[in-house]
């Protein structure tokens, strides 16, 4: 990804963290999406009484993006307030799979630039996908 892309995004994913509803881990999240189209989407964490129900920042960057017509990830970065770069969770690697269109690159970095960065298949290996869901006919 090029730096000034990446830096882009963290300035993003950074402003964005500032709306993470988190009153329950106060463990807020940012992220920015790269579309393939060149646009950027940012989600937050948002956290609910009900845990099952808290929705995780690349999820609610993606599906902004989504619902807004954008179907192929470029990249994606996430910001977190931690000492050390936090990975996606199992349900947001599936979603960023889902979306992914092959391959794509993703940034984990801290708020004073501290990274990581991986591939979504190394994020996911063997990830569950639309192919899996192809019937054989035949039999």
């Amino acid at each position: 990804m090029e730096k000034e892309i990446k830096e882009k995004m963290f300035k993003k994913a950074l402003e964005a963290q500032k709306n993470a509803y988190v009153p329950y881990s106060n463990f807020p999240l940012g992220a920015a999406v790269l579309m393939k189209d060149g646009s950027i989407y940012t989600g937050v964490n948002i956290e609910n009484a009900s845990f099952g129900l808290t929705n995780c920042a690349e999820r609610s960057a993606i599906f902004t993006a989504v619902s807004q017509g954008k179907r192929n990830i470029e990249a994606l970065l996430i910001v977190s307030s931690t000492k050390n770069p936090v990975t996606p969770c199992g349900p947001c690697r599936q979603v960023i799979n889902e979306f992914a269109d092959g391959k794509i690159e993703v940034v984990m970095m801290t708020e004073e630039g501290k990274e990581l960065t991986m591939t979504s298949t190394e994020l996911l290996p063997g990830a569950f996908n639309d192919s899996a869901m192809e019937k054989n006919n035949g039999l």
